[in-house]
């Protein structure tokens, strides 16, 4: 039980998890985005836009190698630093919405006794991921992991849990 309590730890220090509710930190309560909820993560989409069109001439497409590239980019370039834990989410919710795109993934509010933050759910299933702070957690703590592999390891960790479609 010791190690499954680290092991989960671990995964949400890096914010990988794919968690249910009824795992070891309690009872989770599931909703949807709020008005709210929705308004600013837009606006923390359009402020990374504005950031990345200004500084290099581009802007996020919603193709996942080029905008991938271009989160790294930023990061490279300094234009967000490991101390801008609001920028680094913003890219945290960009690289989300990619993997709602190509995962099926629904923005849900997860809320448990640790709080109350912005998840991605796989249908109506407790398999959950937490990509807001994919990157940042990862930046403040010194790690340099490249984005594309954050999302790669995102991206299997939910595969492993998503059925597979028939003829595919």
């Amino acid at each position: 039980m010791l190690f499954l309590r680290t092991l989960t730890g671990l995964a949400l220090l890096l914010g990988l998890a794919v968690s249910t509710p009824g795992n070891a930190q309690g009872e989770a309560f599931i909703s949807d985005l709020s008005y709210l909820d929705r308004q600013f993560m837009q606006q923390q989409r359009e402020s990374l836009d504005d950031l990345a069109a200004r500084n290099l001439g581009n802007q996020f497409s919603g193709e996942r190698d080029r905008d991938l590239a271009l989160l790294q980019r930023m990061l490279d370039e300094g234009l967000v630093r490991d101390d801008q834990t609001r920028e680094l989410q913003a890219m945290g919710i960009i690289m989300g919405d990619l993997l709602a795109a190509e995962l099926g993934l629904d923005w849900v509010i997860y809320e448990d006794r640790l709080g109350r933050t912005r998840a991605l759910r796989y249908k109506s299933s407790d398999n959950y991921l937490f990509p807001v702070t994919m990157i940042a957690r990862r930046r403040e703590a010194g790690n340099r992991t490249p984005v594309i592999e954050v999302y790669r390891k995102a991206q299997e960790s939910l595969s492993a849990v998503i059925p597979a479609l028939p003829f595919r």
